[in-house]
């Protein structure tokens, strides 16, 4: 193993693993830490998908470390910690807390951050975060009920979170060649987090090339475009092996409310049967569990969604009501639980939207390494456990997507497509 990957949330952790598998690198991605030492000496990448994005800094700065721990102790190189490309966090944290204990547990003296994913309209300049045409406070972000981003400036966002300095690379240094002396002048300065600013994938490439010496490298999956060519890792020229085909029943379990994912299952629910879980439904689990066994068995062969997706000002009318940890815990719960009596019942295709959601469903069947395979939509890859039974996952992060991802992901995970 040349590179492993610390991803704070698990549809982030299968973007980037899709990153470097379209790169070339050999990349298996697992759900939680390993409690066993690497046994497959051909894998270049190995991705650790922990749900540390919104939990307390304190533990996501051990559950990080442990991480990293292992990474190194089976042969990693370059670490990478992946966060959200809308650098979802808290004023508090959870991202500069740990980009700093990472940096002291390698002993690295600077690392870059870059959060920047031009294939979904995410990019970085003078320092600010934009989605599309709008600087990221302007986005929707600004909403979000977990991580509300509302400052785009991502230089003074990480010096709320972390007491180092922050230094900015600017995309003039980038573009003209002098990025590599920017980057010495501030190490002398004593920076050591380093926001760089990128607009295309070909920033990308030459930020992955500047990287080359970094053993500690922060970001979105973009960042990882250009890490396995350091190692002399290239695409093969036949593309990647495609899956053999995953049969069973399939289900779409929905926690997100980006409104991305609110399009998506519009347009879902005309063809296929569909549940909405609303907040006063699963403050009485058991009952809010039999409805949805009961309606996913009646619908079993209709490729059924279950969703407690909303608009944002019910969203906030129901955190207000409920208690915003409270419900996030039980939505959390009631998906995961949902997942594991849907497999044994048959479902072997599950399709997941949103980062806590998919982190909650994939957890439930304990720590396990999924392979990675074809890439469904931007950013999301086909995920596949080749254990007993054999699943297939689509585990994708709010906002990505097409509009007609759902049914997409479903025929894809069947058919095991490149």
């Amino acid at each position: 193993m040349k590179i492993g990957v610390i991803g704070d949330d698990f549809t982030g952790s299968g973007d980037i693993a899709n990153t470097l598998a379209k790169a070339g690198a050999r990349t298996v991605q697992y759900v939680g830490i390993p409690d066993k030492p690497l046994s497959d000496e051909t894998i270049d990448a190995a991705v650790i998908a922990l749900k540390s994005r919104s939990i307390a800094p304190a533990e996501a700065v051990t559950q990080s470390l442990a991480a990293c721990r292992w990474l190194v102790e089976n042969g990693a190189e370059q670490i990478v910690f992946k966060y959200c490309s809308t650098f979802d966090s808290t004023p508090q944290g959870n991202i500069g807390p740990v980009a700093e204990a990472l940096l002291q547990e390698l002993g690295a003296p600077m690392a870059l951050v870059c959060p920047v994913f031009p294939a979904n309209g995410r990019t970085l300049y003078q320092g600010h975060l934009f989605v599309g045409d709008r600087l990221l406070n302007e986005s929707g972000m600004e909403k979000h009920p977990l991580t509300p981003m509302t400052d785009p400036d991502i230089r003074r966002w990480l010096s709320r979170q972390t007491s180092l300095k922050v230094g900015h690379l600017p995309l003039q240094a980038l573009r003209t060649g002098s990025a590599e002396a920017a980057l010495r002048l501030a190490e002398r300065n004593s920076d050591r987090l380093m926001v760089a600013d990128a607009i295309t994938d070909a920033d990308l490439l030459v930020l992955g090339t500047l990287a080359k010496s970094h053993r500690l490298v922060t970001g979105g999956s973009g960042i990882a475009m250009g890490l396995p060519g350091n190692f002399g890792i290239h695409p093969s020229k036949d593309g990647r092996t495609s899956f053999a085909a995953v049969g069973g029943l399939a289900m779409v379990l929905s926690g997100s409310c980006s409104s991305a994912t609110r399009r998506q299952i519009e347009i879902y629910r005309n063809a296929h049967p569909s549940l909405r879980l609303d907040p006063a439904d699963v403050v009485d689990m058991d009952a809010a569990m039999q409805r949805c066994l009961d309606f996913i068995t009646a619908n079993r062969d209709a490729a059924p969604l279950i969703y407690s997706t909303a608009e944002p000002a019910e969203v906030s009318a129901a955190q207000d009501k409920y208690g915003r940890e409270r419900l996030a815990t039980l939505f959390e719960t009631i998906f995961a639980e949902l997942a594991l009596q849907a497999v044994g019942l048959g479902f072997r295709r599950l399709v997941v939207a949103g980062g806590e959601t998919s982190g909650a469903v994939a957890s439930a069947f304990g720590p396990h390494a999924l392979e990675v395979g074809a890439e469904i939509d931007t950013g999301v890859p086909l995920l596949v456990r080749d254990g007993k039974p054999r699943l297939a996952f689509a585990l994708k992060s709010g906002n990505f997507g097409g509009d007609d991802f759902f049914a997409r992901a479903i025929e894809m995970l069947r058919a095991g497509a490149t």
